[in-house]
């Protein structure tokens, strides 16, 4: 049987298309089926949710509820504790009250009692007033001429009674401070022991034969006279074999001058122009030396820290001299004194040691510039910016204007001891025995003083006084204006002891 193609191909066709429906059938129904599914989950979520926010609504209301409780318990006890403070409050007003009350009424008490009180006072002034009329009259003196009479004798007895206290206050006090202060002292002076140096006024320079004394005198003197312009020194060439001596008052001129004639001696070319080359280079020399002498007096000390022109300057006192004394090495020693007795006394000891080591710094300038010489160093000191303590320390170590600072006591008794102890200082005869007439004459100005004498060398003035005109209390006041004015009026190493002596002869013959 023969089929037809066209059917065929129909039936091919219907049959592709029947497959294409029944998938399309089938994928919409798995579709539909997936989007039911999708639908359902969702409805049961929103179900959830629904649940959930019912819950959280639930449990809200609940906890406004009970804080809303909460708010009006709180509430209630507030409005409770108002009532009760109110209550308080009322109570405490009704008591101020009560009592304001009370002190107002004593308050008119008091103000009668005052009354009374004015009432009885102006009955006394009038009944004093009639008692010292009757009293005029009876004294024959008026109020004020009682008064004026009362408070002679008074002061009288309190300056005799207050001089005795002052008398015996200050035996005391001596008796122990003397015996504190040779303590200390002792202690300071057994802790450090140095050299001492003697002042020499000229220089000697040895030359290697009188020829030579000719050439420095020169043609006409001219090389002299060029040595001697240039250093500002007395060149004295004399009998003395070999040896020419240079005489200045100033030390720095002399040691230069030293120098440069000992150089040109050596070096044999003696003219005015080689002389002052030689004199600058000399100059140059002292400037390395003072400032090396200044640094090894430092380190000596154990002072840090100065400035490089004070150094130098404290250097240039290895060639001054006081009362014949060293004044670089008399700094030292009272630097390391003044540091023991600051120790002893519980001072700053750095204060008071740079204090006292600087303390003569103004000596290496007084050839320069004018006044004395702790005004001048502690001018010097200043400018330089050191610590004040010490400036003022050094400014005041004479006492000239009183003692203003532990610093400046302890520096001058350092400075003392220094100068005073046996061996270190001298002067000439001539200035010995000035130094005496004048202590004499200081004394013998007061009135009532009838001798003076200076004992000790000059460390004891005792006074006699004439005892019809001066008696004890005056005698007492004496001493110390005659220290005053020794004070005041001179310059002297050490301390001096003023004694007034007031003595009363009583003579009777037996006949």
């Amino acid at each position: 049987m023969t089929i037809d193609p066209i059917l065929l191909t129909i039936a091919i066709s219907l049959t592709a298309i029947s497959s294409l429906l029944i998938g399309a059938g089938i994928k919409t129904y798995l579709n539909v089926k997936k989007l039911n599914s999708i639908e359902k989950g969702k409805r049961v979520k929103i179900a959830k949710l629904e649940n959930e926010s019912r819950e959280i609504i639930r449990s809200a209301k609940h906890e406004g509820k009970q804080l809303r409780n909460r708010a009006e318990k709180q509430t209630r006890d507030r409005r409770t504790e108002l009532k009760r403070s109110e209550n308080k409050a009322t109570k405490k007003q009704d008591q101020i009250t009560k009592r304001l009350e009370s002190i107002e009424k004593r308050e008119r008490k008091l103000a009668k009692i005052e009354e009374r009180i004015e009432n009885k006072e102006s009955e006394l002034d009038e009944l004093k007033q009639e008692e010292f009329v009757a009293l005029e009259k009876v004294a024959q003196l008026t109020l004020g001429e009682a008064q004026e009479r009362l408070m002679n004798e008074l002061e009288k007895e309190i300056s005799v009674e207050a001089s005795r206290k002052v008398r015996e206050s200050e035996e005391s006090i001596q008796a122990e401070s003397k015996e504190l202060a040779y303590k200390i002292m002792a202690q300071s002076l057994q802790r450090y022991a140095s050299e001492v140096v003697s002042e020499l006024t000229t220089s000697s320079v040895a030359l290697p034969n009188e020829e030579m004394k000719g050439r420095l005198i020169g043609k006409e003197g001219r090389n002299i006279r060029a040595i001697e312009n240039a250093t500002g020194v007395n060149l004295i060439v004399d009998d003395t074999p070999e040896v020419v001596t240079v005489s200045a008052f100033d030390p720095i001129r002399r040691e230069i001058a030293r120098r440069t004639v000992s150089s040109l001696v050596q070096d044999g070319r003696i003219q005015p122009a080689r002389i002052e080359e030689l004199v600058e280079k000399s100059r140059e020399e002292l400037e390395e030396v003072t400032t090396k002498a200044g640094e090894e007096a430092c380190y000596e000390v154990k002072i840090q820290g100065l400035h490089p022109e004070i150094v130098k300057t404290m250097g240039r006192l290895k060639f001054r001299y006081s009362y014949g004394q060293n004044v670089l090495q008399h700094c030292i020693e009272t630097a390391h004194i003044a540091a023991s007795i600051a120790s002893e006394l519980g001072v700053n000891q750095d204060v008071v040691r740079r204090a006292a080591f600087l303390h003569d710094i103004g000596k290496a300038l007084t050839h320069e510039v004018e006044g004395p010489h702790a005004q001048v160093g502690a001018e010097l000191l200043s400018r330089y910016k050191i610590n004040e303590r010490v400036v003022r320390a050094v400014g005041d170590h004479h006492g000239e204007e009183g003692w203003k600072s532990i610093d400046a006591f302890v520096v001058a008794a350092a400075d003392a001891i220094s100068g005073a102890r046996p061996g270190a200082r001298r002067e000439s005869a001539e200035a010995y025995v000035k130094r005496i007439e004048a202590l004499e004459e200081i004394a013998t100005e007061f009135d009532g003083v009838e001798k003076a004498f200076a004992l000790q060398a000059g460390r004891e003035m005792r006074v006699m006084v004439k005892p019809d005109e001066i008696d004890d209390v005056t005698a007492m006041r004496m001493a110390r204006d005659v220290t005053k004015k020794i004070k005041e009026s001179m310059e002297y190493p050490g301390q001096i002891k003023v004694v007034v002596i007031r003595e009363t002869r009583a003579i009777e013959y037996a006949k």
